[in-house]
């Protein structure tokens, strides 16, 4: 599964039902996923030296990968029942 796909799921599963046409789900999930990106971003260190900071790099690297949409969610507890 892929982020937008469970943003989007957890859309269509909200309490005030969306009412819209086609892509509507889409829509609204778009401006939310980049300013997720952007609050991502604002985590990466400046510079990497050590390991925590690379480790950081690489975590940050695999989020926007995912909310890009370019890598699959891990698999575990993605259930948004």
């Amino acid at each position: 599964m892929k982020f937008s796909e469970l943003l989007i799921q957890a859309i269509q599963q909200s309490e005030i039902p969306l009412r819209f046409e086609p892509g509507a789900e889409e829509s609204v999930a778009q401006p939310v996923t980049e300013m997720i990106q952007l609050w991502v971003t604002t985590h990466a260190p400046d510079q990497s030296h050590t390991d925590f900071e690379r480790g950081q790099t690489a975590l940050i690297a695999q989020l926007l990968s995912e909310l890009e949409g370019d890598t699959e969610l891990p698999a575990k507890n993605l259930s948004t029942d």
